[in-house]
Parts: structure tokens; sequence; C-alpha cells
């Protein structure tokens, strides 16, 4: 079987963005390894829901312990593997959000950032990044569907900082290259032609990418 010239695809995109869904679509069409987010068996998600300032540290610890583990898996690993997040999204927009609302101290947002730097320093970034761009009412139509229990507390204060801060760090990425596919535009869960239409669109950026390699 001939080697890819990829190895890693991630998708990004705030809370209820569509996120494992696609991943898990990309994934059986591809016929790629899915690496979802660590969150029905996150022994601090529900705890932190209810007392984001209590937890707020341990959580982004966990999550960026998991996501840098994934990445390690990824790069030392013989196939194309699709990961639901990237660890950029837990420094440049979880975390610092939690910081600048008073949910987590200065000292251990210093002390995440310092881990988050050497982390990052020993690895490279996705191959393509797939950013699921999505509007507030969207988001919690997504969040209603599903229904978990620990995002029912969840304000939309919250969803909009953290959407102001993923198109902040959109607007500024410069590590690898990225795909923009607008959610509230492109049904990709209940409309199989749009559903192709991504695939399309992944097709073509990842050929465009690779075709010389």
């Amino acid at each position: 079987m001939e080697k890819s010239p990829f190895k890693h695809i991630a998708i990004a995109g705030n809370i209820g963005a569509g996120k494992t869904t696609l991943c898990r679509q990309l994934g059986q069409h591809f016929g790629w390894e899915v690496h979802y987010e660590s969150a029905d068996n996150n022994p601090y998600l529900s705890d932190f829901y209810n007392d984001m300032k209590r937890w707020s540290f341990n959580l982004q610890v966990y999550f960026l312990h998991n996501r840098y583990k994934q990445i390690i898996d990824i790069q030392t690993g013989d196939h194309p593997v699709i990961q639901d997040r990237t660890i950029y999204e837990d420094a440049h927009i979880f975390a610092p959000n939690l910081h600048g609302m008073g949910l987590m101290t200065e000292r251990d947002f210093d002390s995440y950032t310092q881990l988050f730097h050497t982390m990052t320093s020993r690895i490279k970034p996705p191959d393509l990044l797939i950013y699921l761009r999505a509007g507030i009412g969207t988001l919690v139509a997504h969040i209603e569907n599903r229904g978990r229990d620990y995002e029912g507390t969840m304000s939309l204060d919250y969803l909009k900082q953290l959407n102001r801060r993923y198109e902040d760090w959109i607007r500024d990425y410069h590590e690898g290259n990225i795909l923009i596919i607008n959610v509230d535009e492109v049904d990709f869960v209940n409309k199989k032609e749009d559903l192709g239409k991504v695939i399309n669109m992944v097709d073509g950026k990842l050929h465009g990418l690779f075709k010389d390699a």
C-alpha cells in the first residue's frame, strides 16, 4: 500500500460546532484513524461546569496532556489520523478565556502557558487544520440536541467569548495549512449533499497540498 504523504488532520471549532461528528464522517470516508476528544470519560469536566474557578487549571492540564499524547502517537505512527480539537485551542482560547474571566489565577495560567510552550516545541502542527466556523444560534442548537447534562449550565456569554477568541486565533493562525467551513451554511450532519461538499473540499485541499509528494 502506498504511504500517505500526510499523517495529521485536525478539526477545530467552538463547543457544539460539530467537530466530533465530522471527525467520524471523514474518518469513515477516507479510512483515517480517529482520535476523539476525551470528553465523556474526562474526570474533571462535570466538576468544572459546576465550579469553574476551582477546577479550571485541573481541566486544562488534563486536556493539554491528553492532546499532547495524541499528537506524539500520531507523529510516531504510520497511518493518517484525524483529531477532534487541537492542542492550540487549549492554549490560545480556553485557558486565556478562563484567565480573562478570573476563573484561573495568574500563577496557574503562567504555569499552564510554560507547559504548553515546552510541549509544542517538541511537536509539529497538523498537516491540515479544518476550522468549523459557527454562529451562536447554531452552537446552541447543536448543544441542546446532544443533551449533555454538564453543558446545561453553560451561558451564552461564555460561548460568545469563546467564539471571539476562536476568530482572533484563526485570523492569526500561521502554523500550517487551513480549511474554513461555515457550519451555519453547511449541514453535514443531516444533509448528505452537504457532507459530500465538505468531503470534496477536504479532498481538494489535501490533493493540492500534497500533489507533488
